[in-house]
């Protein structure tokens, strides 16, 4: 994981939107918002929107793993269950959320997602890789150790 020049890690609280740092060798131990008290780590993706997405691509360490997806599409549905077990099973070595293409297409089309679902892995605010197209748990698993996240021990 990188850490920004005071060995603290930056994350954005899911909850009310603020930048917190959090000592690196804490990550594991359920940190709480400074501002808001809310868990960072909830073991579920974040629902980020067009006003939100740049937020957290620019002010989170972690790398950010992007579901983008539609409600009537009936692959995105049957993906959300594992982009869901991603969150509960690799937070807090990485971020996930979820990005509604319908309810956010200034993101999606500057990213020019043409197909959904589509996943997508951001580190430092950069596409690390991309990937469209449901997969099976193993599959999605393998996909995001194969860029250098780990799960959580115990998993």
């Amino acid at each position: 994981m990188a850490t920004s020049d005071s060995g603290a890690m930056k994350v954005v609280c899911p909850a009310c939107g603020q930048r917190i740092r959090i000592p690196a060798a804490r990550m594991a131990d359920h940190p709480r918002c400074a501002s808001c008290k809310t868990p960072l780590f909830g073991g579920h993706p974040v629902t980020l929107d067009d006003a939100t997405f740049d937020r957290f691509l620019q002010d989170t360490d972690l790398p950010l793993l992007v579901d983008f997806w539609a409600p009537w599409c009936g692959p995105c549905r049957t993906f959300a269950p594992l982009i869901e077990r991603a969150a509960s099973e690799f937070e807090p070595a990485l971020m996930v959320a979820k990005l509604d293409t319908e309810a956010a297409p200034a993101a999606a089309g500057r990213l020019r997602i043409q197909s959904i679902p589509t996943i997508v892995l951001f580190k430092q605010g950069r596409e690390l890789a991309r990937q469209s197209g449901a997969m099976p748990w193993a599959a999605l698993s393998a996909w995001i150790q194969s860029h250098g996240v780990k799960l959580r021990t115990g998993s």
